[in-house]
């Protein structure tokens, strides 16, 4: 963690992924951040993967660092407390990431008649309010079409990364921090709209993908695992351990075809087809037929030490295959010795290495990271400091089941 954003304070009614890991990253940064829940857990508190004792590992990673409170929200005297939190007066306050509805009791219009000044940042499915979720995006903008090998033509291939709620909370984080900015320059609040359908929209069209599809008329067809407009595939080794490898530049190029020794079956092939595959990467995928087998020769003639010695030698990129246990346990620079990790222990009761701000500062010191809290262990402490509540006052909200907390629900 790092406390850049120190002095602001953030609430968080979400659930899912893209408005929580909005809530992740600024807490990361130093910003208080509080979640209001449900009494019992929102829809995501106990999704999967779940720890043996059914604890959600999923819930405490997006919501490490956070503060949480229990609200009962089907009371009116409970939303009532939700709005008051999202609206309290202070500077580095009026602050509110959620993905609730727009026409809910958290409407901006509502939460505006409250404090004119609010920021609200709404991650939504579709920009026109209607329900979406990463894989009913992810759908509907052709990619599962292009992945996966060209024999699977017909068949959509899901991958399993939630790219769209990644991309929505990291975009709702970055206009949070703007309207901030903002609001201190000129006073006035900001209703931000972060639906996934745009996101999803938008990152096609910024590589280029909606250009290629409309002017060629056709769309892209799926190529297994080569890298599309390059150099780049799986190959095997001679003992059997597959490797990824790649070529943008021609520097890369230069240093695997040195490393494999290939050179002079490359230039009889480029010679053949009168083309460069140096000078433009393009030759390299449009000729892959002709010259992946060259590289997967090479490639399967050596054992995968030595290949690992002969590309680190010569700056090749390439990666090796490895299942995530295998990326955790073996690799002490994935997690072990990161210095992005932190050996956390959270309510579930298991200790693991918990991941801070991936990005490092040369001017902020990095502290270490702070577990998920339990549900509504900050409850009494929220109502008392943000909204000045006396203590008779919030023993009458237990009494009557307007609040919980960790252990206490009445």
């Amino acid at each position: 963690m790092y406390h850049a954003l120190q002095g602001i304070r953030v609430i968080e009614g979400s659930s899912f992924i893209a408005a929580p890991y909005c809530g992740m990253l600024l807490s990361q940064l130093g910003a208080e951040v509080i979640r209001f829940d449900p009494i019992g857990g929102g829809p995501d508190f106990h999704r999967w993967p779940l720890a043996p004792g059914g604890e959600s590992f999923y819930w405490e990673g997006l919501n490490k660092g956070k503060k949480s409170v229990c609200i009962n929200l089907s009371d009116s005297d409970g939303r009532e407390l939700a709005v008051a939190l999202v609206t309290a007066a202070g500077e580095g306050q009026g602050i509110f990431v959620t993905n609730f509805p727009e026409g809910s009791f958290l409407s901006h219009e509502k939460l505006a008649a409250r404090r004119h000044d609010i920021i609200v940042a709404r991650i939504m499915g579709r920009a026109d309010g209607s329900s979406a979720v990463d894989y009913t995006i992810n759908c509907a903008v052709g990619l599962p079409n292009m992945t996966g090998p060209a024999e699977l033509a017909g068949t959509p291939v899901n991958h399993v990364l939630p790219a769209w709620d990644l991309l929505a909370g990291s975009t709702a984080a970055l206009s949070v921090l703007a309207a901030v900015d903002h609001r201190r320059q000129t006073g006035a609040g900001q209703h931000i709209r972060v639906p996934l359908s745009d996101i999803a929209a938008a990152t096609l069209g910024n590589l280029g993908q909606i250009a290629e599809v409309l002017v060629s008329g056709a769309d892209r067809p799926r190529t297994g695992n080569n890298l599309f407009g390059a150099f780049g595939r799986d190959f095997l080794t001679r003992d059997g351990k597959r490797l990824m490898v790649v070529a943008l530049t021609v520097k890369q190029w230069d240093s695997l075809v040195a490393s494999l020794e290939i050179g002079a079956a490359v230039s009889a092939l480029e010679a053949e087809l009168g083309v460069s595959f140096k000078t433009d990467e393009g030759n390299r995928f449009r000729h892959r037929g002709r010259l992946d087998p060259i590289v997967e020769t090479a490639i399967a003639k050596l054992p995968h030490a030595a290949l690992v010695e002969r590309f680190n030698a010569k700056g090749v990129c390439f990666g090796q295959y490895r299942s995530l246990h295998e990326a955790v346990t073996d690799d002490p620079e994935f997690a072990a010795n990161n210095p992005v990790f932190s050996e956390v222990l959270h309510p579930s009761g298991h200790s693991y290495p918990t991941p801070g701000y991936p990005a490092s500062f040369s001017g902020l010191k990095r502290s270490a990271m702070v577990s998920a809290p339990q549900l509504g262990q900050h409850t009494e402490q929220v109502l008392s400091e943000v909204l000045g509540l006396p203590g008779h006052a919030i023993a009458d909200l237990y009494d009557r089941g307007i609040v919980a907390t960790a252990g206490r629900s009445s």
